[in-house]
C-alpha cells in the first residue's frame, strides 16, 4: 500500500500520517492510532490494518491496490459491520450489473 493511500476513508488518514505517527509517538497498542486524525473511529472498515501498522509500521500492509481497498471496504459496509460518519469517503460503485443493465427508481 503507497504512503499516500487513504487507509481510514473515514477521517481521510493516509497511511503516512499513522506511519509518523507510530514512529513520533511509539503507541502501546493499536488503539492509541485513534489520536491520529480519529483513524479506526468511523466505520470500523480499516482496524485490523491500524493493528498491522501499528506492529509493522515500516512494513508492507496487504497487498491491495487502492480500488480493490475501497471496494472491500464497501463490502464490509454494506454487510451492515460498519457505518461511515457525515464526510467520510463515499461507497464506490459496487453494483456488478453494466450501467445501462441496471434498475432504475420509477418515478
Amino acid at each position: 500500500m503507497d504512503l499516500d493511500a487513504k487507509v481510514c476513508y473515514c477521517f481521510h488518514v493516509t497511511r503516512r500520517k499513522l506511519v509518523n505517527f507510530v514512529r513520533q509517538r511509539k503507541p502501546k497498542v493499536p488503539s492509541q492510532l485513534s489520536e491520529c486524525g480519529g483513524a479506526g473511529t468511523g466505520c470500523g472498515w480499516c482496524i485490523p490494518f491500524l493493528k498491522q501498522i501499528h506492529a509493522h509500521a515500516e512494513a508492507e500492509l496487504e497487498i491491495l491496490t487502492p480500488e480493490e481497498y475501497a471496494k472491500k471496504r464497501a463490502e464490509y459496509i454494506l454487510a451492515g459491520k460498519g457505518k461511515p460518519p457525515p464526510g467520510a469517503t463515499p461507497l464506490p460503485d459496487t453494483d456488478p450489473k453494466p450501467a445501462g443493465e441496471r434498475s432504475e427508481p420509477a418515478g
